[in-house]
C-alpha cells in the first residue's frame, strides 16, 4: 500500500532528512586515512543518541540479510557498494568509502548515502561518484506530479549508460515515511513513461549506485556485505525526496 503524506507529515520526515544530512556530514569529514569503521560507527550511534533519534537499522532483519543488524549505519569500502557491516578494518590511502544511514524522530524517517574518497583519490573513481550524483539529480528531476514512476528509473539509467556504467536491478530506491522500506520498489534502469503516476505526498528514497564494469552482485560472509562480483570498485549516492505540488523537495539535501 502506498501513502501519500501530507505537507506537514513531509515537514516532520524534513526534520528527520536534515539530522540525517547531519550525519553524512560529519562521517565523510571523518573518514581519513587511520580511521577504524568501528570510529565511524560510533561517532553515529553517538550522534543518533544525542539528538533522541532511532536507528533504523538496529535489529532490522529482511528476508536477504543474515540475522538482525546491529549496527546504525551502514560503511562499504571498495567492491562493497550496499548494507555494509561495520568492521574492524583501518581505512587506507585512496580507499572508496560509501556510508549509508536511516533513521525516525518522532516516528518519522528519512534515508540517505554518499561516497567518498579517503586520502588520495583516483580519477576513476571520482568518476563513478560523479555519476551517481548525476544520475541522483536526474532522477530528483523528474520526480514531479504527472510523470511515471519508470521516468525516475530512466533518467537514472540514462546517466549510468552514458558513463558506460551496467546498471543491476536487484536493489533500487523504495517508498519510505512511516518506515524505512515501504511500497513502491524504484528500479534503477527502467522504461520511461510506464509504471506508478506520481502524486504529491509521495516520499521515495531514491539511490542509483553503481559498479564499474558488472552488474552482479556477490554477498560477503557476514550475509550483509553485497559487492560487485568482479571486485571493480562502486559508489552509492542517495536522497528521501517528496513529491510536491511545485518541485521535488529534497528532505536529506547536505548543506
Amino acid at each position: 500500500m502506498i501513502e501519500l503524506k501530507t505537507p506537514a507529515e513531509i515537514e516532520r520526515m524534513h526534520v528527520a532528512g536534515r539530522f540525517v544530512a547531519e550525519v553524512l556530514t560529519e562521517v565523510g569529514q571523518l573518514a581519513d586515512v587511520g580511521v577504524n569503521l568501528l570510529d565511524l560507527e560510533h561517532h553515529a550511534r553517538g550522534m543518533i543518541k544525542r539528538r533522541g533519534a532511532e536507528s533504523c537499522y538496529w535489529d532490522y532483519a529482511p528476508s536477504f540479510g543474515r540475522g538482525p543488524f546491529r549496527n546504525v549505519i551502514c560503511l562499504s569500502v571498495n567492491d562493497a557498494v550496499l548494507h555494509g557491516l561495520p568492521h574492524d578494518y583501518t581505512l587506507r590511502d585512496g580507499d572508496v568509502l560509501s556510508a549509508d544511514i536511516a533513521v525516525s524522530i518522532d516516528g518519522w524517517v528519512a534515508d540517505s548515502a554518499r561516497t567518498v574518497v579517503v586520502g588520495t583519490a583516483a580519477e576513476e573513481d571520482l568518476r563513478i561518484i560523479r555519476a551517481t550524483e548525476e544520475a541522483l539529480e536526474a532522477a530528483i528531476e523528474v520526480a514531479r506530479p504527472g510523470n511515471r514512476l519508470g521516468d525516475i528509473s530512466a533518467a537514472i539509467w540514462a546517466v549510468a549508460d552514458g558513463y558506460g556504467y551496467p546498471v543491476n536491478t536487484e536493489f533500487g530506491g523504495h517508498g519510505l515515511g512511516r518506515t524505512m522500506h515501504e511500497d513502491p520498489h524504484v528500479s534503477n534502469k527502467g522504461q520511461a513513461g510506464r509504471g506508478l503516476k506520481l502524486r504529491p505526498g509521495l516520499t521515495l528514497a531514491l539511490e542509483p549506485w553503481l559498479a564499474r564494469t558488472t552488474d552482479r552482485i556477490v554477498y560477503d560472509a557476514d550475509g550483509w556485505t553485497i559487492r560487485s562480483a568482479d571486485g571493480s570498485r562502486t559508489a552509492h549516492s542517495e536522497h528521501t525526496v517528496a513529491i510536491t505540488e511545485d518541485a521535488p523537495l529534497v528532505l536529506t539535501r547536505r548543506g
